[in-house]
């Protein structure tokens, strides 16, 4: 609101930023909004489509270890070491995603916690880095005895669980969904139907290695252990540069998720310092939230996305925001409720009104922001939609923009707060004097404020986190 921003600025106080950013963290959306993102992360690029439905309890996992304060090492190994029913158990969603197949787990888990696209030497060595095929299927060895089993509910819809593989199964029936074995076997591409290689578990990025034969809580517990520990750094630049990339708008690595020894960083000492330092703190997720709004560079003005030959990080580059950010940038600034527990339960990513403006809206967060464009539906579903309608009454005291009709009496004052609440700025004189004189033309000033309310709503500049 108005109220809100004017209080900021009107703040003396030398540490006024520090503590909006203190109150920020301390709110339980941060860890919806971070972990409705970490979601997206691990859902978009799913090879099993019903793993959906473990995104719920995915999302509230995340948003309370977010909130509670958890080391980014301590929900990493809680994920990679995951058991249990996708329906109950949040951290079994990374698993259920890719089926539990090992050659997947091992990609997602490589490309989600190191930034390393090792899924690029599966069939071949690394086109750019130097990994190999053998370094490939040695991880992939980590992750064989996790099978995906089909639980059978009497009169319910059938459920799933992520279990160990005890015993080679002699033949699969109709709960064993994911592959599962006891051991990895690297496949032999001049015979493609001979058993292949067997391979013993080493992490790539260390070189430690496991005994051939080890159980599967023994191979995904030392390979969650290894990947979070601070021997090889990758683990902790992964994170730094994703996040650093969402708050700046552009990350030390391009895309996010495909860094490695052998890919160009634009900053590599700065990125190399936050990482030790974000490692040193435990991996302290909140510290790192701190420490980069604290920056200069974040303080900065938003401008476009830089063209590949300008210098990188002179600004804060404008950011699309995700579905989800959408979502509640436009039930806030609309006042629309949407009834706690609708489209919840395990279907809410299927089926609830979240789902299917995200289903519009969303994209896989990992992806190249400059190669992110909107569509067709998108301009429409704006224009068009039933959520935005509802809130565009001004004639009725139950929605905001009635209420704020009343209240502010003055068409500047009124024009300029539903610029706040929409774009999270005052207007400019010509917007002020643009937006005064349709109101003034309208039928009704009410029907002049629909209107002012929804051209802000379906401006670009509202898709944007400026």
């Amino acid at each position: 609101s108005q109220a809100q921003m004017a209080l900021f600025l009107l703040d003396p106080g030398a540490g006024r930023r520090r503590t909006l950013v203190d109150r920020l963290l301390a709110d339980p959306r941060f860890g919806r909004n971070w972990g409705r993102y970490w979601r997206d992360v691990v859902m978009y690029r799913r090879v099993e489509d019903r793993a959906l439905i473990s995104a719920a309890a995915l999302t509230s996992f995340l948003a309370d270890a977010l909130n509670a304060g958890q080391g980014w090492d301590q929900i990493a190994e809680t994920m990679i070491e995951a058991k249990g029913s996708v329906i109950d158990s949040g951290p079994t969603a990374l698993i259920m995603a890719q089926s539990a197949n090992a050659d997947d787990v091992a990609a997602e888990v490589s490309r989600i916690f190191l930034g390393i696209q090792i899924q690029c030497a599966q069939c071949h060595d690394h086109p750019t880095d130097r990994w190999k095929r053998e370094q490939f299927h040695e991880f992939a060895a980590f992750f064989p005895r996790v099978q995906l089993r089909r639980i059978f509910q009497q009169n319910k819809m059938p459920m799933f669980e992520v279990a160990s593989v005890q015993f080679e199964p002699r033949f699969r029936g109709p709960a064993m969904v994911g592959r599962g074995s006891l051991e990895h076997y690297m496949p032999d591409l001049k015979n493609p139907s001979a058993k292949g290689q067997l391979m013993t578990p080493v992490f790539f990025a260390t070189g430690r290695k496991l005994a051939s034969g080890s159980s599967d809580d023994e191979r995904r517990a030392s390979i969650a252990e290894w990947i979070t520990a601070r021997e090889d750094g990758w683990f902790a630049k992964a994170f730094v540069n994703r996040i650093w990339a969402e708050l700046v708008g552009e990350g030390f690595y391009e895309p996010v998720d495909d860094m490695g020894p052998g890919k160009p960083c634009s900053a590599p000492a700065t990125l190399a310092y936050l990482a030790d330092q974000f490692a040193a703190h435990a991996y302290d997720v909140k510290w790192l939230y701190r420490t980069i709004m604290a920056t200069k560079l974040y303080a900065r003005e938003c401008r476009p996305r830089r063209t590949a030959d300008q210098p990188p990080f002179t600004a804060n580059f404008a950011q699309r925001l995700r579905g989800d950010q959408l979502f509640d940038a436009l039930t806030l600034s609309l006042g629309i409720e949407i009834p706690a527990g609708y489209g919840g339960g395990p279907y809410a990513a299927i089926n609830g009104p979240r789902a299917q403006f995200n289903a519009v809206f969303g994209y896989d967060p990992s992806q190249r922001r400059d190669e992110i464009s909107g569509s067709i539906s998108q301009v429409l579903s704006m224009m068009n939609s039933r959520l935005v309608s509802r809130g565009l009454d001004g004639g009725s005291a139950d929605t905001a923009l009635g209420r704020l009709i009343g209240q502010f009496k003055d068409d500047d004052m009124l024009i300029s707060e539903l610029f706040v609440r929409c774009l999270a700025r005052d207007p400019s004189q010509q917007e002020l004097a643009v937006c005064r004189e349709h109101v003034k033309r309208a039928s009704s000033r009410a029907a002049g404020c629909e209107d002012v309310l929804w051209g802000l709503v379906n401006r670009t500049e509202f898709l944007y986190r400026n």
